[in-house]
């Protein structure tokens, strides 16, 4: 089974945009282990560990955890939500991943995952 890492916009002024991000994660995660991948969605694990430690838009602090998972994954999945490409967590994943790993990078539309948004 391949093992992906899924990135996804998060950081955002806005706690209700987060949420709805986190949730936007969760789908699209799912609908990846339901096709036989195993899944590392770092928003999933993130957001709700944020939360008791208080740190949900610390870059530094949270790459630190997911750059492992980075380089655990088989392949790189940049789920689409609007600001994906403004977002500075995904620049620097998709940087560390074209550093080290060499192999193309999968742009998911989120239309696939749960129609129109």
């Amino acid at each position: 089974m391949k093992k992906i890492y899924l990135c996804c916009p998060y950081s955002h002024p806005e706690e209700s945009e987060r949420l709805k991000r986190f949730e936007y994660a969760n789908k699209a995660a799912a609908y990846l282990m339901l096709r036989g991948y195993v899944v590392f969605s770092p928003i999933s694990h993130s957001h709700s560990i944020a939360n008791y430690i208080g740190n949900h838009l610390s870059h530094d602090f949270w790459l630190k955890q997911d750059f492992a998972f980075i380089d655990w994954a088989d392949e790189l999945y940049v789920l689409m939500l609007p600001g994906w490409k403004d977002s500075v967590g995904i620049g620097i994943e998709i940087e560390k991943w074209k550093t080290e790993k060499k192999t193309e990078i999968v742009y998911l539309d989120p239309e696939v995952v749960y129609g129109k948004i």
